[in-house]
């Protein structure tokens, strides 16, 4: 084939795209395919199709964490990136060439994030994510959008200025505690706690997430405003993604007090909102803002770059904060190329009604390629949206996935919060040049939801939250690459225990593959914990080299005795080993049905 394609290097391409040379497209065709199978499992750990290819995907992880892209050739030229998902109706559009990897420019930078919050075992009951959705703040006041003083530029032919959102209210820690106390007293426990755009200020998150982990939380996302100062005229808007370092769904109590503070991912928001006089007059916002006047928010808008955040059970999550969904930009073009699980839109609007605007841009994304959306509002601005002729709605969330369509998220009277349950399912994935669909994506879809009201009382009797003291071991880019090293541990484990030596020494600190590829080397933590995890895996292969074996070592959970680098270090391997077996059981299971 290869030689078919040098023997044709100057054929121009306007005689190529007419198909006349049959033999030269048919060999590019298979090229492309071989190189895109060769991307299998490069992002989300997949069934193994080659187990000698363990170590090649440890590095590829690698790669991707350290520089947001697969490919040696520099990011500023093009990047190769994992594709999570593929449209379900293959068509004919060029994303539906290739199943496991995409080309794209850099118009906008990449991060690549592993954080294996799962739960633990390896049995279908891991696959559902139970979210508490808190549609705060509950009151918004006109005064808590304000005119920046001077920023009004009347003499224009479009009449501008800038505006402040601070709102009064503050987080109320105690109320969040009832909320907890009363949403497990539903479920067995809460996964994901969810909250809006600009919903708490930056000094509210370190005693949010405090709470969060006495009461066995995984998981933080939640829009985040920095107060505006006089030498910071526009602070930033984003929205802040936070892991607890117990790595764990599920899980009704704190595993031991090791007092880490959780890992941290920060999505910025790309677009500024712009209130018009159409808006102004919906949410009563005449006293502050004139609605002569367009209105934009006061915020920073740096350099656009999108975060992936792959969690344990094989789906990927992607953050778009509200006008980011609605716009047809280089970003959804590359959410739309990458397919991930899942996307997250926190933001500030009026009611997720199936009619509006929100939904319309939602479908775009769950019709191709098939990304599950959840959007959620304050329910503080959706009490404020009351358009003449229309009737108060009290629909905060909309979620909509390929599987069930809409889903409306109301916040009936006397509830605070919403329990939504979600769970997972494999999906096939497809490719229009002929290769036979393959069932190893990953579905996401809404299953229940529950209003939540908070309880009589909550967890901590009235004494203060303990607070997170200590910097996790890892900052998240080192732990993402621990994690790409232990699922290519786990895979030798399962598929090819005669490799699991030569995986590990290319893990090592020193190993002269980075160097080839121009990879720093291993920070002393990172290199500390592959060093540990060696150690761990080496130990268990002295009496049995199998996946077995090894998972039942790591199983026997002696956290109270590790320090919290040892223990960090074991869940990460738990995570891993107990996703491949997962994965293994999935694929005896398909083989034999």
């Amino acid at each position: 084939m290869m030689e078919v394609v040098v023997a044709a290097a100057t054929t121009p391409l306007e005689e190529l795209s007419t198909g006349a040379d049959w033999d030269l497209c048919a060999a590019l065709l298979t090229l492309h395919a071989i190189a895109d199978e060769a991307c299998a499992g490069l992002g989300v750990a997949l069934a193994a199709s080659n187990p000698l290819g363990c170590g090649y995907r440890g590095r590829a992880r690698e790669l991707l964490a350290q520089r947001g892209t697969l490919a040696r050739i520099s990011p500023d030229a093009a990047l190769v990136l994992p594709k999570v998902r593929t449209p379900a109706a293959p068509g004919t559009s060029i994303r539906s060439m290739s199943r496991y990897a995409t080309v794209y420019g850099p118009s906008v930078g990449v991060r690549w994030h592993k954080l294996p919050a799962r739960r633990r075992g390896t049995g279908p009951r891991a696959d559902h994510v139970n979210f508490l959705l808190l549609p705060w703040p509950l009151q918004i006041r006109a005064s808590d959008f304000r005119a920046i003083e001077g920023s009004a530029q009347r003499d224009t032919d479009e009449p501008y200025g800038f505006f402040d959102f601070d709102p009064a209210e503050r987080l109320d820690l105690a109320l969040v505690d009832r909320m907890l106390v009363a949403a497990r007293d539903e479920v067995d426990s809460i996964d994901v706690v969810c909250l809006p755009e600009s919903a708490i200020a930056e000094d509210e998150l370190a005693p949010l997430e405090a709470l969060l982990e006495s009461h066995g939380v995984a998981s933080l996302t939640t829009g985040v405003r920095r107060r505006r100062s006089p030498l910071d005229e526009f602070p930033d808007n984003w929205v802040h993604w936070g892991l607890s370092p117990q790595l764990e769904k599920g899980r009704s109590l704190p595993l031991g007090d090791l007092g880490t503070d959780w890992f941290h991912v920060r999505q910025n928001k790309h677009h500024r909102w712009s209130l018009d006089a159409g808006q102004i007059y919906q949410y009563h916002l005449g006293g502050e803002l004139h609605p002569a006047m367009r209105w934009w928010e006061a915020v920073n808008v740096p350099r656009r770059v999108l975060h992936f955040i792959e969690f344990g059970e094989g789906f990927t999550v992607v953050v778009l904060i509200c006008e980011d969904l609605a716009q047809n930009d280089e970003v959804a073009d590359l959410i739309r190329a990458i397919g991930p699980t899942g996307i997250v839109t926190p933001l500030l609007d009026g009611p997720q009604l199936a009619s509006r605007w929100s939904a319309r841009y939602a479908s775009v994304f769950a019709d191709d390629p098939g990304s599950a959306v959840l959007t959620l509002s304050a329910w503080g601005l959706v009490d404020r949206c009351r358009p003449r002729g229309h009737d108060v709605s009290r629909v905060v969330g909309l979620w909509k996935d390929p599987s069930n369509g809409f889903d409306e998220i109301p916040l009936e009277s006397g509830a605070q919060g919403i329990l939504l349950t979600a769970c997972v399912s494999p999906a096939q994935r497809s490719s229009n040049d002929g290769r036979h669909p393959v069932p190893n994506a990953i579905d996401l879809y809404a299953v229940s939801q529950h209003q939540i009201s908070p309880a009589a009382t909550g967890s901590q009797n009235g004494a203060p939250v303990r607070q997170l003291s200590y910097s996790p071991p890892l900052n998240v880019d080192d732990l993402t690459i621990l994690c790409g090293w232990a699922e290519a541990v786990a895979e030798a484990l399962a598929y090819a225990p005669n490799r699991v030596t030569a995986v590990l020494s290319d893990a090592a600190a020193g190993s002269p593959w980075r160097a080839v590829l121009g990879l720093n080397e291993p920070s002393d933590p990172l290199r500390k914990a592959i060093q540990l995890m060696d150690d761990v895996v080496s130990n268990t292969a002295a009496t049995s080299d199998h996946l077995d074996a090894t998972l039942a070592a790591v199983s026997d959970d002696n956290a109270s005795a590790e320090d919290a680098f040892t223990s960090l270090v074991r869940r990460v391997l738990l995570a891993a080993l107990e996703l491949r077996e997962g994965l293994r059981k999935r694929e005896e299971y398909n083989r034999t049905t």
